[in-house]
């Protein structure tokens, strides 16, 4: 959803597609870096590594 509103304000300028980004991200407690790499690690799960 962050990354939803994210776009939606860099398309448009829209800011009420800005304030309710940053309230969302406020809601979530976390950075976006830290929430970008909570989803990479969802779609590319790091799993039964051996050496």
């Amino acid at each position: 959803m962050l990354d939803f509103t994210w776009k939606v304000f860099s398309e448009t300028g829209s800011i009420e597609a800005y304030l309710l980004y940053k309230e969302i991200e406020n809601d979530n407690g976390i950075s976006p870096f830290e929430q970008e790499h909570q989803l990479a690690e969802a779609d590319f799960p790091v799993t039964g590594i051996t050496n």
